[in-house]
């Protein structure tokens, strides 16, 4: 049986029950965090023709990012979204400016330096050695940026990366291949022998 009486308690529990699922609502507190791939708060290019990749992080998504005020493309999901851009320095260093924006109208900004170096690593051998098959071969490798990586005939060699890297190194045969790596990736091949 319906009573009257019971209309306007059941009104009432449906529009509370309504109105308090509107306060359950969470706020958006987080501001988007910026990434760029590369080290030192920048990334290394061989030319101006790479790419400066990065992404965007925000718990409700992202919905426009910008470098120095023009719009990129965002590709992936708006809670991780990923973009890329041309850096327009043609040799050395350049400042950019990339901003942002999740839903909630939070803006994150980053600013990154770019370095276009297109001059590969010095590579100079100053000790060979050659006893039978076993070579050992000593140098130093110089860059105007960084030397990231050393091989001898293909095999990477433990060393402190810098503009500056000493090295010594032991293998086998007639002659050493020996690759010298920068941190826009340029490199250098001598063929040590005698």
């Amino acid at each position: 049986m319906f009573r009257a009486a019971s209309v306007p308690t059941l009104l009432t529990l449906c529009l509370t029950g309504s109105l308090l699922s509107g306060c359950a609502r969470t706020t958006d507190n987080f501001t988007p965090r910026i990434v760029v791939g590369g080290s030192e708060g920048g990334t290394v290019a061989q030319s101006a023709q790479a790419a400066v990749r990065g992404y965007v992080l925000d718990d409700v998504g992202v919905q426009q990012i910008t470098v120095d005020g023009q719009p990129v493309q965002i590709e992936g999901s708006p809670k991780i979204a990923n973009f890329k851009f041309q850096p327009q320095a043609k040799t050395g260093k350049a400042q950019y400016t990339i901003k942002a924006t999740d839903v909630a109208g939070h803006t994150g900004v980053l600013t990154v330096n770019v370095i276009v170096d297109a001059t590969p690593p010095q590579l100079k051998v100053t000790s060979f050695t050659r006893s039978r098959n076993l070579i050992r071969v000593a140098g130093v490798a110089t860059d105007n940026n960084r030397v990231t990586q050393i091989l001898i005939d293909g095999n990477r060699l433990n060393i402190s990366p810098g503009q500056r890297v000493e090295f010594y190194a032991e293998t086998t045969g007639i002659y050493a291949d020996l690759e010298a790596f920068d941190a826009a990736g340029n490199k250098t091949k001598v063929r040590a022998q005698y």
